[in-house]
Parts: structure tokens; sequence; C-alpha cells
């Protein structure tokens, strides 16, 4: 019996749920993987699973030895990458979850530069901020913005997010410009962001020297999704407050201008986030490394190409049309 591959299906097994989704992932078919299984349970003379139509449950003596045998793999792959590295050029398939205006804006126009460094890495990129279970849906890391709260992941800052305020100009021609923040709650309407696991609109966050204020927008629309968020900002809907790199383009075109250019917002961290059951492996560890770079290349390209207007300028520039009385 081949042990080795023997505790890789059983712990597949148990992370994913069932035998058919473990095959899937291994690249085996579901016979080999229940043969390795039992031959692992004829060999350890113990029931590791309970198997019935609908669904697999793991029993007592097979979650003691998951425990042991993930780490052991997990110790193995991590011993074989630093001895590899050395020798030879990081290889494998590599799956990244991240959000699609991270994916579409910075990380998917770099790519053949990644590709040209580590020809043998295979890339699946996942977009979305949807909730994962990592473990089942062997994801390697993630690129998440904000600080983790899940303790079941190991988290690295790897960047910083410039947030800013923008609004069309077509808004600032029917409506006006705000000249303070709290108009946003009386007078101007913004775009919301629906953070969809909260189940609530994210409050704007302003602050100037040792002011801090946190304002609760008044939105005619809202989303959850990023790219969705500057389009409706640029259609007129309403102020927005987001990351620099993704109004950039909107920017340079003349569809959006900054306001409140006196106030700023905290920078949002930026993580990679990972199982604490997995090591940075070597294939991660490039891909991380790379990343870095890749985003402090994207917060230099900002801050060497300022995107505000003076607020006097603009208030020339776009004066809030009126109605003659007849």
């Amino acid at each position: 019996m081949d042990q080795l591959s023997a505790m890789r299906a059983f712990v597949r097994v148990v992370e994913t749920g069932n035998f058919t989704r473990a095959a899937r992932t291994l690249d085996m078919s579901k016979t080999t993987v229940t043969n390795l299984v039992q031959n692992l349970e004829g060999h350890l003379r113990a029931k590791l699973l309970n198997r019935t139509t609908r669904q697999v449950a793991v029993t007592t003596e097979g979650a003691l030895y998951y425990e042991r045998a993930a780490q052991f793999l997990s110790d193995l792959e991590e011993l074989d990458g630093s001895i590899s590295s050395s020798q030879s050029q990081p290889s494998g398939r590599l799956r990244v979850e991240m959000a699609g205006a991270f994916a579409d804006l910075i990380v998917i126009p770099s790519l053949c530069s990644f590709y040209c460094s580590y020809p043998q890495i295979t890339l699946d990129i996942g977009v979305g901020d949807r909730l994962i279970d990592y473990v089942a849906e062997n994801v390697d890391c993630a690129l998440r913005a904000g600080t983790p709260t899940d303790q079941s992941l190991i988290a690295r800052k790897v960047g910083e997010i410039s947030l800013r305020t923008y609004v069309s100009p077509g808004f600032i021609q029917m409506f006006g410009m705000p000249e303070h923040p709290r108009d946003l709650e009386a007078q101007f309407f913004s775009v919301g962001y629906l953070n969809a696991q909260a189940g609530r609109v994210l409050p704007m966050e302003f602050r100037r020297g040792e002011e801090t204020l946190e304002i609760t927008p008044r939105y005619a629309v809202s989303v959850n999704d990023s790219r969705s968020y500057i389009a409706a900002a640029v259609s007129g809907m309403g102020v927005a407050q987001a990351p620099q790199f993704m109004a950039r383009d909107a920017v340079e075109k003349g569809q959006l201008v900054e306001v409140l250019t006196d106030w700023e917002r905290e920078p949002l961290p930026l993580y990679i986030v990972y199982p604490r059951t997995r090591h940075l492996g070597n294939k991660v560890r490039v891909f991380v490394d790379w990343l870095v770079k890749l985003l402090k290349e994207s917060a230099a390209r900002d801050a060497d190409r300022p995107l505000a207007k003076k607020p006097q300028k603009l208030k020339e520039q776009f004066e809030p049309t009126s109605v003659a009385a007849e």
C-alpha cells in the first residue's frame, strides 16, 4: 500500500466532504480514492469514515487521525519546498481568490511578468468577495481588504489601499458640490456600498487633523460590487468613497472628480490570508512576493499622479444649473 497517497486521499475526503470532490481535486478516479481509503483503514485496523448514500462522516478515530495526518502532509510539503526551491523552479497549481477590482485592474494586466518568471505555476484565480471554505475548496490563499476577523486563518499584511471621495461632473452641475462631509447626511445623495456579510451599507469615514467623522450616507442606490460602485458614481447617482486605483481611469477620462480634498480616510489594509492547516509553500511564497511588489508599484503610480483638482477650480468649472423664473 502507498500509505502517503492513502493519507492524502483520506485527508481530501474529510476536507471536501465526499469521495467525488476529493477525487476531482486529486485528479484521480473515485474508485481509486475509495480503494486508497479502504486500504488505509485496513492498514490501521480502524474505521475512519462512516459512509451513507448521502454523506461521509468522520469517526472519532478518523478525526484524531485526520488532525495528525493533515499536519504531517503540510509539514512534508513545506520540507520538500524548502529543499527543492534551491534546486528548481516552483511548480504546480495555485488557487487564489481576490475581489474583481484587484484582479481586473492590478493583477491580471501584469500576469505575463509572473508567468515569465514562474512558467511552471498554473494559476486558478477565483474572482469575488464571497465567503470561502478554504479547505473544502482547496484554496491556497486569498487577497482581502480590511483586517481579517476569522481566527482560523493566518493573515499577512501586504499593502494598503488609499481611498478618496469622488463625484461625477454631471452630479455637481445638477446638485452642487459638497463642502463638508456632514453635507452627505443632510443634502447630497451618495452611492451606497452594501456589505453582503454584514447586511448593511458601509459608513463613510473622514479625518482632518484630530477630527474624525463617520457618515451614514443617504443613497438612492446601493451595490455590493466595487466595479458597479464606480459605475454608479460615474452615472451621477451620488458621491462615492473609493480606492484611488479603482477611480484612476474614470478621473483621467473626466468622468469623476475628487471632492472634499482637505479630508482623508485611513488607508484600508490589504492581507494575504490562508488556512492554519497549510504552510506557505514555495509556489505561494513567490506569488505573494510578486503581489507585494505589484501593489507597491500601483500605490506609487497613484502617489506620482495626483488626481485632485483644487476645490476653487472645481467651483469655477462646475456651476450648478438653475431654472430661470418665468
